[in-house]
């Protein structure tokens, strides 16, 4: 077995020589370097250092300017600072570089073990206890998601297959990961089965207690925010799925605490026309085509579909009865969440104000369409991780401050999730199919029925019928659909982006958060 190595930067290494035969004979391999520049080539040439030990007083470069470069190089490479001094700025200085232990010299041998063993072992250990709480829970998730389920157990089976994701990023260890894929794909097959004998019967009311949906959102969960005194923001995070929501949760912690966090079932297609308009109007799509027949527009019409959302908002409030003051904002880019947080005062006299912040949306999409994001969020892991980039420097997270500072309430919720697709499945129609990857419908549609959800009469989902012969069908679990001309062109092109329009855990089963500032 390979050595750990070790990398000990002092101008005064050759009288720690005792140390690093020491070091050596508990298993570590020392490099040695008698300044910040030699220090600096080692890290940047052996990418095998596990952790860099590093004298704070060294003549040239200095062992805080060295920390510095070093953090740039590689920000996640562990440094232990060591020092004579016990200046309070020294520390302060070197704490706020994130270093991952502070000594004061003299050290002694076995003061360094226990650093060397509290920062390297600690990754094991959280590593081996992530696996072994994984190893205990895996025969019960299995044994569970092959039982007749509950909604409410599918909900709660989703919960724990996150957490375990969600864990396993953090240990970075990847030596159960394929486990916990492979389990969370059996899930989507059964999940698929679930929707396919349930989703009809619930819009139907064929079935006693269905769960929430996106048309009885804001009138069994939100509605009742508004009977209190005071205002209330709605945010709505287009595309956000469950673990993305937990990836920024922490961020959030310093502001406002959770009151409720729960999840909810999109409608079919989980799309953005179809789910968020249902959202906001507490109708489903064939009810708004038929009440609001200048509002609505099919796949086949012209122009935005997602464009009347405040006239739906408002019709829903007036419906029942709630006479308040709104304000409705759209974000869809940086540009406009700055004029939005800049002059957000503007909007603390209203009731109800309603923000929805396009980004995660756009984020999927440009997933396909723009190089540099392919690159950047090419797996599930990368996937959070770009999300939790934007939210940390986005206008929305300075918006979400002010809030907090005026101790004004929250909900953040969304409209769908979206799934990482990675099984093309061939579907042939006219020139009037809809575009979407996920979900087709049309007169014409040729396809494999055991890789779609059909749905042959629309009425029958409340979905607008085009036509007589019109029928929707929606992708299952990790499919795309792909058309048999230039099909390897199409597929290689798609294949493991972010899509959403079907059936899968990630884009029904979605967030719904109130918050409460601290």
């Amino acid at each position: 077995m390979d050595k750990i190595q070790i990398l000990w930067a002092d101008d005064e290494i050759d009288l720690l020589k005792p140390h690093l035969l020491f070091l050596n004979s508990k298993g570590y391999e020392v490099i040695a370097a008698v300044s910040g520049d030699e220090a600096l080539e080692h890290v940047k040439s052996n990418s095998n250092i596990s952790v860099v030990l590093l004298d704070e007083n060294m003549p040239g470069l200095s062992g805080l300017e060295t920390l510095m470069h070093i953090k740039q190089h590689n920000n996640d490479l562990p440094v232990v600072m060591i020092t004579k001094s016990e200046e309070e700025h020294i520390m302060d200085d070197a704490i706020g570089s994130k270093i991952a232990d502070y000594l004061i010299k003299p050290v002694n041998p076995n003061q360094i073990l226990l650093s060397l063993k509290k920062i390297l072992d600690n990754k094991r250990l959280v590593s081996e206890k992530t696996n072994t709480g994984y190893r205990k829970e895996f025969g019960q998730i299995g044994m569970t998601i092959n039982d007749n389920l509950s909604w409410q157990e599918w909900q709660e089976v989703y919960k724990k297959l996150v957490f375990w994701e969600l864990e396993m990023d953090a240990a970075q260890d990847k030596s159960m990961l394929d486990i916990l894929k492979m389990q969370k794909s059996d899930a989507n097959s059964q999940f698929f089965k679930f929707i396919e004998k349930n989703y009809i019967n619930w819009l139907n009311g064929k079935t006693p207690n269905p769960p929430t949906m996106s048309h009885t959102l804001l009138k069994n969960k939100f509605m009742s925010e508004l009977d209190k005194p005071e205002p209330v923001f709605l945010i709505v995070i287009d595309n956000l799925r469950y673990d993305q929501w937990k990836i920024i949760q922490p961020i959030l912690q310093d502001y406002y605490k959770v009151e409720k966090e729960e999840l909810f079932f999109s409608i079919l297609p989980t799309a953005t026309q179809y789910a968020r308009n249902a959202l906001f109007s507490g109708l489903l799509p064939s009810e708004m085509e038929k009440r609001f027949p200048d509002l609505w527009l099919n796949d086949e019409d012209e122009g935005g579909k997602n464009m009347n959302e405040e006239a739906f908002m408002q019709a829903h409030l007036k419906r029942l009865g709630k006479d308040v003051k709104m304000s409705y904002n759209k974000i869809t880019n940086f540009n406009a969440g700055k004029k939005l947080s800049d002059n957000l005062h503007n909007l603390l006299q209203n009731k109800l104000n309603v923000i929805v912040y396009n980004f995660v949306d756009i984020l999927s999409h440009a997933r396909t369409e723009m190089e540099v994001i392919r690159e950047l969020a090419d797996d599930e892991p990368a996937y959070r991780s770009i999300t939790l980039s934007w939210f940390e420097h986005s206008p929305l997270l300075d918006i979400i401050k002010q809030l907090a500072n005026k101790k004004i309430k929250l909900v953040i919720t969304t409209d769908h999730g979206t799934v990482h697709v990675k099984e093309p499945t061939k579907i042939l129609g006219d020139k009037n199919v809809n575009t979407n990857l996920r979900y087709k419908q049309g007169k014409a549609l040729d396809y494999n029925p055991k890789d779609v959800f059909e749905i042959k009469n629309p009425s029958d989902a409340f979905l607008p019928k085009q036509n007589v012969s019109s029928r929707f069908v929606f992708a299952k679990e990790d499919r795309f659909f792909a058309y048999p001309n230039n099909f390897n062109h199409y597929v290689n092109y798609y294949k493991n982006t972010f899509q959403h329009g079907g059936v899968s855990l990630e884009e029904i089963l979605i967030p719904y958060i109130a918050l409460s500032p601290r």
